[in-house]
C-alpha cells in the first residue's frame, strides 16, 4: 500500500480528495490517501506551500513532493525538504494560460480597447494582419512554449527567449544576453512567462524597457517581480510604452492605493490567466506517483540551483 499525505488547506482537500482517489483508481495504484499519516510512513506529499505543513524533516520514508503549484518559488527556500520536488505542469492549467494570452494579444493586436472608447462616433482604424505584428514570449518553459506555439500558428511572428538554447517549431528562439536584446527590440507585443527567482527579479527595469520599440505592449502573467513597479509606471507615462496587462503582482491581492488600479494604461486582473484543474491535475500527479513506483525519472523534477 502506497501511503499518500495530502499537505494543503482544508478546501483543496474537499477539491482534490474525489478527482485523486478515482485518478489512483484507474492507475490501478493501492493507495492509502490521508492528511494525517505518521510523517515517517509518508511515501508521497502531494503538497501546497501554504499548507501548515513546513518541516519535512520527518518524512524520512519520502520518495517524492508533488507540488500541486506551478511555481515553486516559495518552496525552494525550504532547508528541510531535501526530498526530490516536482512542480505541477498541468494540461488544464496550460490550456488556460494559452486561452487567456491568446485573447490579451488579440485584444492588443485588434485594438478592441479603442474600439469600446469610440463607440460614440464612426472613425474605422484597420489593424495590419497578424504577420506584421512581432511578438515575444521571455520564457520558454511548459507554459511559454505553449503560448508561444499557438499565436505563431494564428501568424504572428513570435520570438522566444530562454536562458539556455531551445529549438521549437515556428518559433524564433534566442537565448543569453545577446538574444535577450534582440527579442526585446523587435517585440510590439511582450508576454513575460519567466520563473520568479532571484536571477529573473525586475527583469524589466529601465533599461530593459529602453530596448522596446516605442508604443509596445506588455502582458504580464507569469511573476509579479518580474517588473519592476516604478520603471514600468515611468516608460507608460513617457509614452514609450502604450499599454500593460498585468495579472500577478508582487503583493497579491494588489493593495487598493497601489498606482496600478488608476492608470489609464494598465488593466489589472486578479491572478486569473491559469488556474490547476483539479482533474487533470490529479492525473498528472498520479502519473507521477507510478513513474515512481516503477523506476522511472520523476516528472518535471525542479533542479535546485537555477530554483524551478
Amino acid at each position: 500500500m502506497i501511503k499518500v499525505q495530502f499537505a494543503a488547506r482544508p478546501e483543496r482537500w474537499d477539491t482534490y480528495q474525489a478527482p485523486l482517489r478515482e485518478a489512483f483508481a484507474k492507475a490501478g495504484l493501492q493507495v492509502d490517501l490521508r492528511q494525517d499519516h505518521a510523517p515517517a510512513e509518508v511515501d508521497y506529499v502531494i503538497y501546497a506551500p501554504n499548507s501548515d505543513l513546513q518541516d519535512f524533516t520527518g518524512y524520512t520514508a519520502c520518495k517524492a513532493v508533488l507540488s500541486l503549484w506551478a511555481g515553486v518559488e516559495k518552496i525552494t527556500g525550504n532547508t528541510t525538504l531535501t526530498q526530490p520536488l516536482c512542480r505541477m505542469v498541468d494540461p488544464g492549467l496550460t490550456a488556460g494560460m494559452v486561452e487567456w494570452v491568446t485573447g490579451h494579444v488579440l485584444r492588443y493586436h485588434l485594438d478592441i480597447d479603442r474600439s469600446l472608447k469610440t463607440q460614440d462616433r464612426w472613425d474605422p482604424v484597420v489593424p495590419p494582419l497578424a504577420q506584421e505584428r512581432p511578438v515575444t514570449v521571455l520564457g520558454l518553459g511548459a507554459l511559454g512554449a505553449a503560448c508561444a506555439t499557438a499565436l505563431a500558428q494564428l501568424g504572428f511572428p513570435v520570438t522566444g527567449w530562454s536562458r539556455s538554447a531551445k529549438c521549437i517549431p515556428g518559433i524564433t528562439c534566442e537565448y543569453g544576453d545577446a538574444g535577450f536584446a534582440r527579442a526585446l527590440q523587435q517585440a510590439q507585443i511582450l508576454i513575460l512567462l519567466l520563473p520568479d527567482t532571484p536571477a529573473t527579479h525586475n527583469t524589466l527595469d529601465a533599461k530593459t524597457l529602453s530596448l522596446l520599440p516605442k508604443g509596445a505592449r506588455i502582458i504580464n502573467p507569469g511573476r509579479g517581480p518580474l517588473i519592476e513597479d516604478a520603471a514600468l509606471l515611468a516608460a507608460l507615462d513617457s509614452s514609450h510604452l502604450a499599454h500593460a496587462t498585468l495579472d500577478v503582482f508582487r503583493q497579491e491581492p494588489l493593495p487598493q492605493e497601489h498606482p496600478f488600479w488608476a492608470h489609464p494604461q494598465i488593466t489589472v486582473t486578479p491572478h486569473i490567466a491559469a488556474e490547476t484543474r483539479p482533474l487533470t491535475a490529479s492525473q498528472m500527479i498520479v502519473q507521477n506517483i507510478q513513474r515512481g513506483e516503477t523506476g522511472l525519472p520523476l516528472l518535471n523534477q525542479v533542479n535546485r540551483d537555477l530554483g524551478y
